[in-house]
């Protein structure tokens, strides 16, 4: 896949490019669409879980049982 890009945008990918320690341009690239794929998974999520119905009340109940569902096994506390 080739993309064209104006010498502007050409001059901002170099830059971020070297300031940021990626080899070539393409790293660069490819690390901002893995972002955007990551931030779209997340907004997937978010949306999923706001259309989501709530039964009952969130308590301090409810958040220890997340709380011990989060750290189950794992050794930590939160």
């Amino acid at each position: 896949m080739n993309i064209s890009l104006p010498d502007a945008m050409r001059s901002a990918v170099d830059a971020q490019t070297e300031a940021r320690g990626y080899g070539t341009s393409s790293e660069y690239v490819r690390d901002l669409i893995r972002r955007d794929l990551d931030r779209q998974a997340l907004r997937a999520l978010l949306d999923e879980g706001r259309a989501s119905a709530q039964d009952e009340p969130i308590t301090e109940k409810t958040f220890r049982a997340l709380r011990d569902r989060a750290t189950r096994g794992s050794g930590t506390t939160i």
